[in-house]
C-alpha cells in the first residue's frame, strides 16, 4: 500500500482487541491504538485522526459504541465500522441510526475484515467528494452576486462544467439522479428534484410534474395534460397538482 490506512480499535475485551490488531497488521494496516471505553476512545481518535475506526458496540463505561460513533460522525467525519457479537434486531436498529460504514459480526475472518474496511474507506472518500461538490454548488446559490445566481456547476467526466440557467430546457428525475437537459447536452447528477428546484428558484422555471421542471420561456404550447417545448419538441406531462402553479406563472390572457 502506498498510503497505509490507519485504524483505531475500540474493544473492551483485551484478547479480542489484540487478535484484531494482529489481523490488521498482517493485512498491512497501521493500528494507531486501542481503547476499551468511550471517553478514552474519543480523546485518542481526536488526537490521532485515524482513517477509520473499528467500534465494538458493547464497551466499558457510560458510553456505548453507538454513542461514541454518533459523536465521531457528527464532530470529526471519521468512518466507523461496528464490531459486535450481538445481532439482535434491537441492537441493529440502534446501530443503523448512526449510519456506520460497515457491520461485522464476531467471530470474523480476515477476508471479511479486509473487504469491509476497503469498501468503507472507498465509500467515505466518495461521500466526502460529493459533499464538497454540494457545498460548492450551494455556495454559488447562496452568493449575493447576481451573476453567480445565473449559473450552475455540474460534474461531468471528473470536471466541473459551468451551465447557464438560460440554456436549461427542462429537468427530469431519474431514480436517485436528476438529468439537466440543454439544447445539445444532457448532464446526469446525483441530486433530488427538491434540491434542484431550490437552485432554479429565480422565476424562470416551473415544476410541471413530480418528475419534470421546465423553463417557462422554452414552453411552446400547452396541450391538454402536456407541455411541448421549443426546438426539440419535447413533450412533458403535467401533473394534476402542478397545473395551477403552471397557469399562474405563465402570462395567460
Amino acid at each position: 500500500m502506498e498510503n497505509i490506512t490507519s485504524v483505531y480499535i475500540v474493544e473492551d475485551e483485551s484478547i479480542v482487541a489484540k487478535d484484531i490488531q494482529n489481523s490488521l497488521k498482517k493485512l498491512g494496516y497501521n493500528v494507531l491504538g486501542i481503547s476499551n471505553n468511550g471517553t478514552d476512545a474519543i480523546k485518542q481518535i481526536v488526537d490521532l485522526e485515524p482513517n477509520i475506526v473499528l467500534m465494538d458496540i458493547m464497551i466499558k463505561g457510560p458510553l456505548t459504541g453507538i454513542d461514541v460513533s454518533e459523536i465521531i460522525k457528527k464532530e470529526y467525519n471519521i468512518p466507523v465500522i461496528f464490531l459486535t457479537a450481538y445481532a439482535d434486531e434491537n441492537t441493529l436498529a440502534k446501530a443503523k441510526i448512526t449510519q456506520p460504514y460497515g457491520y461485522i459480526l464476531k467471530p470474523f475472518k480476515e477476508i471479511d475484515l479486509h473487504s469491509t474496511i476497503e469498501m468503507a474507506i472507498y465509500k467515505h472518500k466518495k461521500d466526502t467528494e460529493l459533499q464538497k461538490e454540494r457545498d460548492f454548488l450551494y455556495s454559488l446559490v447562496d452568493s449575493k452576486d447576481e451573476a453567480a445566481r445565473d449559473i450552475l456547476f455540474v460534474k461531468s467526466n471528473s470536471r466541473l462544467v459551468k451551465i447557464y440557467l438560460k440554456d436549461i430546457y427542462f429537468v427530469e428525475a431519474l431514480k436517485d439522479y436528476v438529468v439537466l437537459n440543454t439544447q445539445y447536452t444532457r448532464y446526469t447528477i446525483h441530486s433530488t428534484m427538491k434540491d434542484i428546484e431550490k437552485k432554479l428558484d429565480n422565476g424562470d422555471f416551473v415544476r410541471v410534474h413530480r418528475s419534470f421542471i421546465a423553463r417557462i420561456d422554452k414552453i411552446q404550447t400547452i396541450e391538454n395534460q402536456t407541455v411541448v417545448l421549443e426546438e426539440n419538441k419535447k413533450v412533458i406531462p403535467i401533473g394534476g397538482s402542478y397545473r395551477e402553479e403552471l397557469l399562474r406563472k405563465i402570462n395567460l390572457i
